[in-house]
């Protein structure tokens, strides 16, 4: 009978259980980028950087 002109006008923001979801995905993306960069591949690549950036020029 009485009804809201817009019926989303309560439903603002992200509820609890959204921000559930987003952290844990956050985490997981977290996660799995923090398993890549301990790789030894990436791990020696990043050394091989920093080494060589620190390295004086001639």
């Amino acid at each position: 009978m009485f009804s809201s002109p817009c019926p989303f006008t309560l439903d603002r923001g992200m509820s609890t259980a959204e921000y559930a979801v987003g952290t844990i995905a956050a985490v997981a993306i977290a996660g799995v980028l923090y398993l890549i960069a301990t790789s030894e591949p990436v791990s020696a690549a990043l050394t091989k950087v920093f080494v060589d950036a620190l390295q004086p020029r001639h």
